[in-house]
């Protein structure tokens, strides 16, 4: 197996050339039905490949959110695999949103299924959840390191429930979304340009200099468009950190298909404005 270079390299490289933008690929029903498709497994197929292919070979960053292909069973998962593919193909990095988190060799497992460069939905990056404890990640840490892959580990995410467990403060008076953003900048110590594993951290949630983001990893972050952010409000959420942040953006981009060319428009339009609010930070 040939080496790959390392996600946070590759990752830094992707956002200078193309622009700091993550689009998601989200084919919940809503959005199958507003694009005119039916609710089945030819609509998945449709709406993801027309994303791919208006988008892969642009924007930086992919992100398939799993679930919404594995509703359909295996043809969905296939669907997935192929988008992957595409998209990877085309130059786009994927990240996929499956949000996995479990302990010992099921954790390994989950690994295997999206870190190994020989699985079917090798992804360049993951999407994992740290509340069975940190160290239960080691299985994906360690595959990402051997095979050129990332992580985003959720550490303060956008949604009001996520506080009841991130804001809560440990023992020794830590918070533990604050603990999740001190592993990660221990793993990614010493790392350049970038190192591999990521946070994911809200756009929404307003000034966040309480808390140390400057991990030297990707900072993904949700919220731009229908959730109520803005590529300016970057710098005022993430302050020396932004020019590592990765803005996801889902529907605003989505809710312009299945015209290929408003998709692409809307796309370059986000990108624009992020390049503009981090360059001006």
């Amino acid at each position: 197996m040939t080496s790959l270079e390392p996600f946070g390299a590759r990752l830094r490289r992707a956002m200078d050339e193309r622009g700091p933008l993550c689009v998601g690929i989200d084919p919940h029903a809503s959005l199958l039905a507003a694009w005119g498709l039916d609710d089945d497994v030819a609509g998945l197929e449709r709406f993801s490949r027309t994303v791919v292919a208006a988008m892969a070979d642009r924007v930086a960053v992919l992100k398939p959110q799993s679930a919404f292909f594995e509703r359909f069973g295996s043809r969905g998962v296939a669907v997935l695999e192929k988008s992957v593919q595409e998209a990877r193909e085309a130059g786009a990095l994927v990240v996929m949103d499956a949000k996995r988190g479990d302990i010992g060799s099921t954790m390994a497992a989950y690994a295997e299924a999206f870190l190994h460069r020989d699985a079917p939905l090798f992804s360049d990056a993951l999407t994992v959840s740290p509340y069975l404890g940190y160290g239960s990640l080691r299985p994906a840490v360690e595959l990402a390191r051997e095979n050129g892959a990332g992580l985003f580990v959720l550490a303060l995410t956008s949604n009001p429930e996520g506080g009841e467990v991130q804001h809560a403060v440990r023992a020794d008076g830590r918070g533990v979304g604050a603990t999740m953003l001190a592993h990660l900048a221990a793993e990614n110590a010493g790392a350049e340009p970038l190192g591999s594993f990521g946070a994911v951290v809200g756009a929404t949630l307003g000034d966040l200099s309480a808390y140390d983001l400057d991990i030297n990893g990707p900072l993904l972050a949700p919220g731009i468009g229908a959730q109520g952010a803005t590529p300016a409000d970057l710098p005022g959420v993430f302050g020396a950190a932004v020019r590592n942040v990765v803005p996801n953006v889902s529907r605003g981009v989505l809710r312009h298909g299945p015209d290929a060319g408003a998709l692409r428009a809307a796309a370059e339009r986000f990108a624009e404005e992020i390049r503009a609010a981090v360059d001006g930070a």
